[in-house]
């Protein structure tokens, strides 16, 4: 089983100058729910009145998924959470030796017993809850700190255990792996009778959060966190639209996701987080199945996989063909049967030498220009342009 949770609107809002309105904040929500996303992290209702109001009316939608919200290891904030009729709530507390110290200043197992007195709380006042514990920096915090907090957790109630690489410091192939890091803590908890499901949220610092976290999907991990455009902290988390076409075409991985629907939800999401959706980004950007110099197009025209490993349908998407000064006739000779214009060898070849000009100016030339540029060739059949 394999779980994914987005937090666009939490950790997305966490993006500098990202904040959603209630109702675009419903609209996302119902967008990740028809997609198939089984955990939506609607956010922290202690930050402000309108986050608490956004959670509750999400959580009062009827949605297929289950709604959660984040908590500080604090019973206000889990009252909070819980009044707003959450099934899924994120408790968070960072355990390593140096905050413990130095910013709670408390000992160990006095921060032990706090989490696992407020999981107990909530625990007792929403039984079917479901819970995830984060030793917040977990792979930077001392392993026995971690397993000590993870394991009282669990005692507790906690359902599920967050490996939360809160830094982005994880490098794939390295002593500091995530792979390795998610069967060492499964072992360690199960040699203390715990098999709780283990999520993991992996920031892209160092640009490796997609790769940390699919070693810890390989690793046994259940749950894996995500946000649209990657949003977040800094320089963001796990994308989801690529995480989900990695799991489906590499690892085979059919949650019956409906992947056709990501072109829409991110262009909601950059819309109203006033972020464009890079050209360049993976399946979902602009230029994603657009082919441009003239060797390439001809022969992804003969046919798209000598340039595409992921097929443009499973997007709802179709293969594209830039003009401009890269083109070959091939490019043009397709883009004018696309507009159902009849040419001959010698116009196609005129508009070929006038898109190559259009593009030398730093610009592609979209249907309309082209139709503009065959008249003109048509209407000045011996002149330069």
């Amino acid at each position: 089983m394999l779980w994914i949770l987005d937090s666009t609107l939490r950790e997305g809002e966490q993006t500098p100058g990202v904040y959603f309105d209630t109702h675009i904040k419903q609209a996302i929500a119902d967008k990740l729910d028809q997609i198939g996303i089984n955990i939506i992290e609607t956010g922290h209702p202690a930050v402000t009145p309108e986050i608490y109001q956004a959670v509750r009316q999400i959580a009062r939608r009827g949605l297929k998924a289950h709604i959660g919200a984040h908590s500080r290891s604090l019973e206000k904030d889990v009252d909070l959470a819980l009044e707003c009729g959450v099934d899924f709530l994120g408790i968070f507390y960072c355990v390593s030796d140096h905050r413990l110290t130095n910013v709670f200043k408390k000992e160990l197992n006095s921060a032990v017993e706090q989490i696992s007195r407020i999981i107990r709380y909530a625990k007792e006042k929403k039984p079917d809850l479901l819970i995830r514990y984060t030793p917040e920096d977990t792979v930077r915090s001392e392993f026995s700190n971690v397993i000590e907090a993870a394991s009282a957790a669990v005692a507790a109630g906690a359902d599920i255990i967050s490996i939360a690489d809160t830094t982005g410091f994880m490098v794939p192939g390295t002593s500091n792996n995530m792979y390795d890091y998610v069967l060492q803590l499964k072992e360690e908890l199960a040699k203390r009778g715990h098999s709780p499901m283990i999520a993991v949220h992996c920031h892209n610092d160092r640009g490796f959060a997609l790769a940390n976290a699919l070693d810890g999907f390989r690793a046994g991990a259940e749950i894996i966190d995500t946000s649209v455009l990657g949003l977040g902290e800094r320089a963001g988390i796990v994308d989801m639209a690529q995480l989900l076409i990695a799991l489906k075409t590499a690892y085979q991985v059919d949650n019956g996701w409906k992947l056709q629907l990501l072109p829409e939800l991110y262009g909601l999401v950059s819309k109203y987080a006033g972020i464009p959706i890079p050209v360049n980004f993976p399946a979902v950007g602009q230029n994603a199945f657009t082919h441009c110099a003239g060797v390439h197009t001809h022969a992804a025209l003969e046919n798209p996989v000598h340039y595409q490993s992921l097929d443009p349908d499973l997007l709802g998407r179709h293969m594209h063909v830039a003009l401009d000064h890269m083109s070959g006739l091939s490019s043009v000779e397709w883009a004018l049967d696309q507009l159902q214009i009849d040419y001959d060898a010698d116009l196609a070849a005129r508009v070929l030498d006038l898109v190559k000009l259009t593009g030398q100016k730093g610009r592609t030339v979209d249907e309309e220009e082209l139709v503009h540029i065959v008249e003109w060739c048509r209407k000045h059949p011996t002149q330069e342009a």
